[in-house]
């Protein structure tokens, strides 16, 4: 009786196009935030609760990232998902708060500035007021990661589908 012909093991890690641009992402999305901890540790930026919010939303991502890269699940994806909006937002606010800083700096050193010699001072000003728009960016990154992810689109495993779903949609 001749044998079946041996299977592969399945790989963990799909290897569709889609699917390896999607873990490059993530791994940009890892890298970036460890490399914004380490810019934002040698800058010592935790002097009052605002600054360390930066630092919490990038251990956040470092872990949430880690367990997607590791065991990629719904409800981390979810989560991630979530924390990348988070990340948006706060960078957003963090350029608001950095200008505003320079602002009312600049206008303590001069206070006749105005208009776009005060936006342009307030801008070059001693707190780099366009940083936090890398953490939107790395946000948007993730963002682009978990859009159309098939963890979110295909039904969970084992779950019935609309097609085999019997129960009058009270399931």
């Amino acid at each position: 009786m001749p044998r079946a012909p041996r299977r592969r093991p399945r790989s963990a890690v799909p290897t569709d196009a889609a699917s390896r641009l999607r873990r490059l992402l993530l791994a940009l999305v890892l890298f970036g935030a460890a490399g914004l901890i380490a810019e934002l540790a040698l800058l010592e930026h935790w002097d009052d609760p605002w600054q360390w919010t930066p630092l919490v939303l990038l251990a956040a991502v470092l872990v949430v990232g880690g367990m997607l890269w590791r065991r990629p699940g719904r409800g981390a994806l979810r989560l991630f998902r979530a924390l990348m909006t988070v990340c948006v937002i706060a960078g957003a606010l963090g350029v608001y708060l950095h200008y505003r800083g320079n602002v009312e700096f600049e206008l303590e050193r001069e206070p006749t500035l105005a208009g776009v010699a005060l936006l342009w001072e307030a801008v070059r000003g001693a707190t780099p007021a366009l940083a936090p728009g890398a953490l939107a960016q790395l946000g948007l990154l993730g963002l682009l990661y978990a859009f159309r992810h098939p963890l979110l689109t295909d039904p969970p495993p084992g779950r019935a589908t609309a097609a085999t779903d019997h129960s009058g949609g009270f399931a």
